[in-house]
């Protein structure tokens, strides 16, 4: 049986991903070692869920579908650069969300119950945390000029977005990174 890596996730659209480029370009200036997330790969993921079977995705699908439909479009801005585990040691490069925090958790809490149901989704051990990872450190050594950086874009703001769907994504792992696929879109009311 063929098994999709997939996760669902939020779309900021274009002019957000542009702006999320020309950070990655200013953080690129710092010199470290960093593999960059490639523009179209730009997403907020509210659940990953792994190797799913290819006769789960239709009931995935169709949960993510009915959930959505009963929450309402909201803004989501996206600011603030930030680093994971924390900005002197790091791995993973990070933008949060300012407005729309709310309803994101709410979308992820409410897609979490229907998912676990259909066996197809293992809950976090950390707590959800909205974010769009724009990067990883590759290097082990001492980042002195990406921390400073990284302070530097602490206020940065990307704008706003207005999100009316929710998708559901394949990710096939290539030599060249990884290449997304929408495999459903479910409107919100």
């Amino acid at each position: 049986m063929k098994r999709t890596r997939t996760f669902i996730a939020l779309d900021p659209g274009k002019a957000i991903r542009d702006r999320l480029v020309s950070l990655q370009e200013n953080l690129g200036k710092a010199g470290a070692d960093v593999k960059w997330v490639e523009p179209d790969n730009l997403h907020l993921t509210l659940l990953f869920l792994g190797e799913v079977d290819q006769r789960e995705l239709a009931p995935v699908c169709k949960a993510v579908a009915e959930v959505v439909a009963q929450h309402a479009g909201f803004p989501l801005s996206i600011e603030q650069a930030g680093a994971f585990p924390n900005a002197r040691r790091p791995r993973t490069l990070w933008v949060g969300v300012g407005t729309g925090t709310q309803e994101v958790t709410a979308l992820h809490d409410a897609l979490e119950r229907p998912l676990l149901g259909l066996g197809c989704y293992r809950r976090e051990e950390r707590a959800y945390s909205p974010h769009l990872t724009v990067g990883r450190v590759k290097a082990d050594h001492p980042a002195e000029d990406l921390t400073k950086a990284l302070a530097k874009y602490a206020t940065w703001s990307a704008g706003e977005a207005i999100i009316r769907e929710v998708h559901v994504m394949g990710s096939e792992l290539t030599p060249k990174g990884p290449v997304y696929t929408v495999l459903s879109r479910a409107a919100l009311k």
